[in-house]
This record gives C-alpha cells, sequence and structure tokens, in this order.
C-alpha cells in the first residue's frame, strides 16, 4: 500500500476544470483576507510611513529618449491588474462558450440576477449623492467579488449544492463583464485617438492569430503587452486590454482528443522499454518521449485553457495579494469613525453593498421565476437565493479598483468609499454565511422537515 506524505494524496486527486476554478478562488479569498488584514495593520501601526513610502515608491522604464515613470501602487494597480483582468476575459469566454452561460435558459436567471445586482446598488448609490461631490462613485458598489463569495459557499460545504454555487459562479462572472464596461465606458476622462487606433490594430493582429491557427502562447503574449501599452496610452485604463486580448486568444484544441489515447499509450510502451539508469537518471530517448508526450497532451488543450488553468497561481499568490496590499490599507481614526460612516460616499456604497444587491440578486430572481422566465437552480431554494443576494455585497476587488478611479487624486473620498467597502463586505460575508449556515434550507432539507415556502 503507498504511504502519502502530508498533502501529497490531496495533490494527487484529479479535479475538473470547474472544481479547479473553485479550489483557486478559495484559495485567493484566503490569501485576500490575510493580506487585507495586514495592510490594515500596517496602516494603523507606525510603520505607516513606511508602508505609504513602500507604494509611492517610482519605478522607471526608459528606452533613449522614452521613458515611462509610475509608482509602484500604479504599476500595481494599471500593470500587474491586467493579469487579473486577462483571467476575467478568460473566464467569460469559458463560460459564454461551454460553461453555465452557454445555455440560455439556465444563464437567464444569473444574467438577470447580475443585472438587478448592478442597477440597484447603483441607483441606490445616486439617490443618496446625486448633484454631490461623490457622485462619479455610482460605479463601486455594483460589484462582487468572486473569490471571496465562494470561499463563504466552501466553508458551508454540503449545506449548498453545486448547482447553487454555479449560480453564484456564472453570476460573479456577468457582474464582472458589467463592472469591465463601466469601466471602459463611464471612468475614461480623456481618449488620444493614435495609440487608441494602434491598440485597435494590435488586436486585429491578435484575431488574424487565432484565425491561422496559431496555438503558441508567445505570439499572444508579444503582441498582447503591445496592447497594452497603446490601450494604457490612449487613456482608456490599461487593465481593460487584458479582457480584449483574453477575447483573440484560441479556446479550440489544435488537434482533437481521439487518437491521445493510442499515441499517449504506443509512448509509454517505448518510454518502458528503456532500463532505468544510475542514481534514476532518464535515458535520453526517455527525455524526448516525455516532451513528444507533452506536446501531444497540449495540441488537445487549448491555449485559453492552458492559459487559465497556468495564470490562476501567479494572480492567486502575486497579483491579487499585491493589489491588496497596497489599496486595502487604511488609516483608522475609531473617534470619527462614526462621522465617516455617515458621509454620502461611505453610506452609498454601504447600502448599495448591502440592500442593493439584496433587492437586485433576490428581488428580480424571485420576479424572473415567478413569471416563469428561468428556474431556480438544483435543489435549491428562495432562501438560499436570498443568502446569495447578501454575499453579493462583498464588493472588495473590484470595488477598491473602481473607487480609486472614481476618486482619483482625492484622497479623502476615497478613504470615505475604502471605509464603506469593507464595512460592507464584512457585514455582507458574515450575514450570507450566517443565513446560509443557520436558516435557508435546500430543498431537499424542506422535504425533510416537511415545511414549504417558496
Amino acid at each position: 500500500m503507498k504511504l502519502y506524505a502530508p498533502w501529497e494524496k490531496a495533490f494527487e486527486k484529479i479535479s475538473t476544470p470547474f472544481e479547479h476554478f473553485i479550489h483557486a478562488q478559495t484559495t485567493t479569498g484566503k490569501i485576500l483576507m490575510f493580506m487585507t488584514v495586514l495592510a490594515l495593520i500596517l496602516a494603523n501601526t507606525p510603520l505607516t510611513e513606511n508602508y505609504e513610502h513602500l507604494f509611492h515608491t517610482k519605478i522607471d522604464l526608459n528606452i533613449g529618449s522614452w521613458k515611462l515613470s509610475h509608482s509602484i501602487h500604479h504599476w500595481i494597480n494599471d500593470g500587474l491588474m491586467t493579469l487579473f483582468f486577462f483571467m476575467i476575459g478568460l473566464e467569460i469566454k469559458r463560460e459564454i462558450l461551454v460553461g453555465e452561460l452557454s445555455n440560455i435558459k439556465v444563464a437567464a436567471l444569473p444574467i438577470m440576477a447580475a443585472i438587478g445586482g448592478m442597477v440597484f446598488p447603483a441607483l441606490i448609490y445616486l439617490s443618496l449623492n446625486v448633484g454631490e461631490i461623490g457622485s462619479g462613485g455610482w460605479g463601486v458598489p455594483m460589484a462582487t467579488d468572486i473569490a471571496f463569495a465562494i470561499s463563504v459557499l466552501v466553508l458551508l460545504g454540503k449545506r449548498v449544492s453545486t448547482a447553487l454555487v454555479t449560480f453564484l459562479v456564472a453570476l460573479a462572472i456577468v457582474d464582472d463583464l458589467g463592472a469591465v464596461l463601466v469601466i471602459a465606458v463611464f471612468y475614461t476622462d480623456q481618449i488620444h485617438v493614435v495609440p487608441l487606433a494602434l491598440s485597435g490594430v494590435a488586436f486585429l493582429i491578435l484575431v488574424i492569430f487565432n484565425r491561422f491557427g496559431i496555438h503558441m502562447i508567445l505570439p499572444y503574449f508579444v503582441m498582447g503587452t503591445l496592447m497594452w501599452f497603446f490601450v494604457f496610452e490612449s487613456g482608456v485604463h490599461a487593465t481593460i486590454a487584458g479582457v480584449i486580448a483574453a477575447m483573440a486568444v484560441p479556446s479550440k484544441p489544435k488537434h482533437t482528443s481521439s487518437s491521445l489515447s493510442k499515441d499517449t499509450k504506443e509512448l509509454l510502451d517505448k518510454y518502458d522499454k528503456y532500463p532505468p539508469c544510475e542514481n534514476h537518471m532518464l535515458h535520453e530517448n526517455q527525455k524526448a518521449i516525455l516532451i513528444n508526450l507533452q506536446d501531444k497532451i497540449n495540441a488537445v488543450r487549448s491555449p485559453a485553457a492552458r492559459l487559465e488553468h497556468d495564470l490562476h497561481l501567479p494572480v492567486a499568490l502575486v497579483v491579487i495579494p499585491l493589489f491588496a496590499l497596497a489599496n486595502a490599507g487604511i488609516a483608522i481614526d475609531f473617534s470619527s469613525i462614526g462621522a465617516v460612516i455617515i458621509e454620502p460616499i461611505s453610506m452609498g456604497i454601504i447600502l448599495g453593498l448591502i440592500l442593493g444587491k439584496v433587492v437586485g440578486i433576490f428581488g428580480v430572481s424571485w420576479l424572473a421565476i415567478k413569471l416563469k422566465i428561468a428556474k431556480l437552480p438544483d435543489q435549491s431554494s428562495m432562501s438560499q437565493i436570498f443568502g446569495i443576494a447578501l454575499l453579493g455585497g462583498i464588493g472588495f476587488t473590484m470595488s477598491i479598483f473602481i473607487a480609486d478611479l472614481a476618486f482619483l487624486k482625492t484622497p479623502e473620498l476615497i478613504f470615505q468609499a475604502k471605509v464603506g467597502i469593507l464595512l460592507a463586505s464584512l457585514f455582507a460575508g458574515l450575514s450570507g454565511f450566517l443565513w446560509l449556515r443557520y436558516v435557508a434550507k435546500s430543498t431537499s432539507e424542506k422535504r425533510r422537515s416537511n415545511r414549504w415556502w417558496i
């Protein structure tokens, strides 16, 4: 019997792409939580000055007379976060092609719920800030942080069905798409036509790569980087380039998988014919066979699938944690926190993320189901949809990102926005977990208890 080292068995488990996605988002959520707490500690201790100085340090790129100079904070938000948005683009594309959003009957409920969960928070925010200095922040409470929300569902284990988790994932991805469109359309101050046109040319070249069947990653990386630079120079937020570039990456494999099993067996038979070398080193021909085998495996996996799988770890362990560390640190004066909370910006975000998400997600879902436009996810109930609506109020990553764009160069307003985001996200996460843990029941649990209310 094989003996497993700690965690070895877990690593040997074969997971589906969806299970891998959920695991990656859960990992991201845990790391996000840790880095958020760390940022808050650094911002409220004697290390505050060092913390702020670090992220305001300039990093310059010089090529001849051309120079690009920005702070570390800026490089994280406009550079590294492009990888995060690229991941969002790949996830959106996968969901539309083969996921929950590929079947309109299944996708109807999360799509309508997501739209409701964007519109109502924005309206609630505007009702408190129309005509005020903070009116431009209406996009802040529209977003849902998929990593945090999924992490809460995972903590609930078998109390929630797989269909309910899938509903939240589809909802959050549509929500992300909406946030991307809002950033592109409403949070762009000035557009420079020539760089924007050049970014369009770069995207056209990416599409040509796709149509010619180029499946190597390098050409897409090079042209995608050029596209990012042109978008950056155009005045449109550079992270949008990540989403657009993802749409051009091929989602179909180079070869079908029909012959993979036969080819793999033949190669492994050849591999086994070579006697083991000293010190367990591989024979040169064995190395060649392994490379050939890897090429065949990659040939039946699309570039989009490979990139989505390979980027999850660096995005989860590097990009998102650095973003949280750079943006979540706010110095809190507890003597005046009450006054900050009742500011129109903070209150608009808090009510938008809590009340607006519940009204938008749960209210629209209830109406769509009653009108028979959509149906409940399998083994789920309206009480569980209410819990999902509460979790939808966890804004965090995208909300902070939009707040920095909405209140650019106004630290006081950014501070008010971040206080609202953190408080609302904390309340949404705790209330959503408690509701789904102790109040909501699935349809199967209701049958057992003989209580019906949907």
